[in-house]
């Protein structure tokens, strides 16, 4: 809390949250809201399964779930899965700054999901970074990472104090933007989902969320953005198609990741800043590995010209075996125009700015 209001800013709001665990440990508590909660004393109140019951526990298959071997799983699942995972992210932790922003890269924690279903601990977590930063042995990595789970608890701060962020802008001003509406926009928007806008970082990344239940955090700040501000579609529509689809969905954090791309939400970037998917893509995979594990077809392209094949020349189309529009889409927006199309429709923001 900030003079009785809660914050709404990240910064000082980390800020507060490190104070106050290192406030603790000077005080003798030890970093007490850190510790493990003693969940065995309560054991005795856990609900008791019923001696009398007259039908078993329904199988997954009665629930409408396909039945599935836990080794064929993609992932380590289970409280010794996130463990499993947990220990071998922390022998890499102290290049996590340097590494998480590269989807084809092992730099994250891969623990999102773990985080959902409680089956690792965020004190854990928390824990683990901590005694990275005071033995030296993290780096800047582990920082970096602590400073990913605060904003995790940040975006539950904020649902929390204001539950209307689930179906409104966090800023009311970002309400009155006029979005793409209609079968122009459906259609804008069922390329985005099955991507096929022409925009490779943007479609690997669509392929890999429809394919695998879940995306790299850099690409969900490319693909939102992309969605919001180069095809004009309601943040809504993306933060609900995420829901359906991700496999660690969280509502606060998705919620506070769509509404930042949007500009519309706390401490969001400014409603000018919209990504470029084409230096982004040149950015954070820039030999094209991502984009060719997801998109084969372009696999024969070379780095320099995989992030835009439609710049390619016949000749290295023709080498690559690909037809633009048959092998692959042609773009379906030119970012530069849709840039000015979206600072136009934002304007409506800027004119509430000055109109309190």
């Amino acid at each position: 809390m900030l003079s009785g209001n809660p914050f709404s800013v990240f910064t000082p709001y980390k800020n507060a949250w490190l104070k106050k665990m290192y406030t603790d440990e000077q005080s003798g508590h030890a970093f007490a809201d850190i510790q493990p909660y003693p969940v065995e004393i309560y054991h005795d109140r856990f609900a008791q399964p019923l001696a009398n019951i007259d039908q078993p526990i329904p199988l997954l298959e009665d629930m409408g779930f396909a039945p599935i071997a836990p080794s064929s799983l993609p992932f380590p699942a289970g409280m010794s899965g996130g463990q499993q995972l947990l220990d071998a992210f922390a022998t890499r932790i102290a290049r996590y700054d340097t590494r998480r922003d590269f989807p084809a890269l092992d730099g994250a924690s891969g623990l999102s999901m773990h985080l959902r279903f409680g089956t690792v601990s965020i004190r854990a977590l928390v824990r683990r970074a901590v005694d990275e930063i005071r033995l030296g042995e993290g780096g800047s990595g582990a920082s970096v990472w602590l400073s990913e789970l605060i904003w995790r608890d940040f975006y539950f701060m904020i649902l929390h104090h204001h539950p209307r962020v689930v179906e409104r802008a966090f800023k009311p001003a970002y309400d009155a933007i006029e979005w793409e509406q209609g079968v122009a926009a459906q259609t804008l928007f069922q390329a985005w989902r099955e991507g096929q806008t022409g925009y490779p970082l943007v479609d690997a990344a669509m392929h890999q969320l429809n394919q695998t239940s879940f995306m790299h955090n850099r690409l969900r700040m490319v693909t939102a953005s992309f969605l919001i501000k180069d095809l004009g579609i309601d943040w809504r529509w993306g933060e609900q198609y995420f829901a359906r689809k991700l496999n660690d969905f969280d509502l606060a954090a998705n919620n506070g990741g769509w509404q930042w791309a949007a500009s519309s939400g706390c401490d969001a970037q400014p409603y000018f800043r919209i990504f470029n998917p084409v230096s982004q893509s040149e950015k954070f995979d820039p030999e094209g590995l991502f984009i060719r594990r997801f998109l084969p077809q372009l696999g024969k392209l070379d780095n320099k010209i995989i992030h835009a094949p439609w710049l390619a020349t016949a000749d290295a189309l023709y080498r690559a075996s690909i037809e633009l529009g048959k092998d692959y889409p042609m773009p379906i927006i030119a970012h530069e125009k849709a840039r000015q199309k979206t600072l136009a429709r934002y304007a409506v923001v800027k004119r509430a700015s000055f109109h309190p």
